[in-house]
């Protein structure tokens, strides 16, 4: 009996259960901004290369 008393009082399976929900929140979050999320990061990547230009046109 005791072993079962354990059983259910033993809390370390949560920390997987909030891992795996902090990780749908943010896959849902990157997928209804993802539109956004690509616009700026195309944005830095072009102001990247713009500013690089100069140093590869030798």
């Amino acid at each position: 009996m005791g072993f079962i008393k354990d059983f259910i009082n033993e809390e370390d399976g949560i920390g997987v259960v909030e891992i795996i929900l902090i990780l749908v929140v943010l896959i849902g979050i990157a997928v209804i901004f993802r539109e956004t999320i690509m616009d700026i990061v195309n944005g830095a990547i072009s102001k990247i290369k713009e500013d690089a230009t100069p140093f590869y046109e030798d």
